[in-house]
């Protein structure tokens, strides 16, 4: 399961990263970045569900789908 993090930096930016975890425990964390701002923290957060997204199988495989109606 992946989720994502946000976190103070010593400097006050806020952090932003992608965990992972199995069985309770984190097993890979990934950094993406620390913003000053909410725009550039909003785009942060962008780019990790993106990063999750991307991780996912989909639920339906559409081209198996499409390729049983043409027929």
């Amino acid at each position: 399961m992946a989720f994502i993090r946000k976190f103070k930096t010593g400097s006050g930016a806020t952090g932003v990263q992608v965990c992972w975890k199995r069985g309770g425990e984190v097993v890979r964390t990934e950094h993406i970045g620390s913003a000053n701002s909410e725009v550039g923290l909003e785009k942060l957060l962008k780019k990790a569900q993106k990063m999750i997204d991307e991780g996912k199988r989909s639920l339906f495989d559409l081209d198996d789908f499409n390729r049983k109606v043409e027929k």
